[in-house]
């Protein structure tokens, strides 16, 4: 089924790149709307109408919006990929849920406060006690991760999933930040098969160094 759909956000949006990549992985026709950051809209009502939170990444397709960014994953994955990006089986779906759910609370909260603590605060600014504190929770996830990796190709099984894509979101930036961090064997290992996806490559394999030591958008 062919679906008309619009994306709002900036493509540097660590949000917004998750969406594009799942854009792209279920080679859907979209239609990209720069907007947050410097580009603005957020608070135009005809945008506060599809997120009253304000925020990207947003999408508007023929049944209406959707926002929050892994909710979109999984919905354009469960529309579009049923049995392969989307598990059917109950139980086998809820172990990609477990993954998807774990990027937001645990390593996505951790990897965003090390990234604008360090990577986007200007060195004098920095907190070096709170950045040490989110390096730190980034390890002890990084490893909880590996764990889990040596028994499996991707988080929710042997096949690529929605479940690799909020965490694997994360990794390009992380292991770019220019900090000496661990690189944990499987973690590198499955880095290593989303770098084969081009749908990866094009959309968070990107350089991000215009970003360094910027605090605004």
């Amino acid at each position: 089924m062919k679906s008309s759909i619009t994306v709002w956000g900036r493509r540097s949006s660590f949000n917004v790149q998750k969406v594009l990549w799942t854009l792209d992985e279920l080679g859907l026709h979209y239609e990209h709307r720069n907007a947050g950051g410097s580009f603005g809209g957020l608070d135009d009502p005809a945008f506060l109408a599809m997120n009253p939170n304000g925020l990207v990444p947003v999408i508007l397709d023929e049944e209406g919006s959707v926002w929050e960014s892994n909710s979109i994953v999984r919905y354009l994955c469960a529309k579009h990929s049923q049995g392969n990006l989307w598990i059917e089986d109950s139980f086998a779906r809820s172990k990609a849920d477990r993954w998807i759910d774990w990027a937001a609370t645990a390593l996505q909260p951790s990897f965003m406060r090390l990234f604008w603590g360090y990577y986007r605060t200007p060195e004098a600014q920095r907190d070096k006690l709170a950045n040490q504190a989110a390096l730190s929770s980034c390890l002890k996830h990084f490893r909880l991760l590996d764990a889990h990796l040596a028994n499996n190709d991707f988080l929710a099984g042997s096949h690529f999933t929605a479940a690799d894509i909020p965490a694997g979101t994360a990794l390009h930036r992380y292991f770019g930040l220019g900090l000496a961090v661990e690189e944990p064997p499987n973690v590198m290992a499955w880095f290593s098969r989303l770098k084969k996806r081009p749908a990866f490559r094009q959309h968070v394999l990107v350089p991000f160094d215009d970003l360094y030591g910027r605090i605004a958008f």
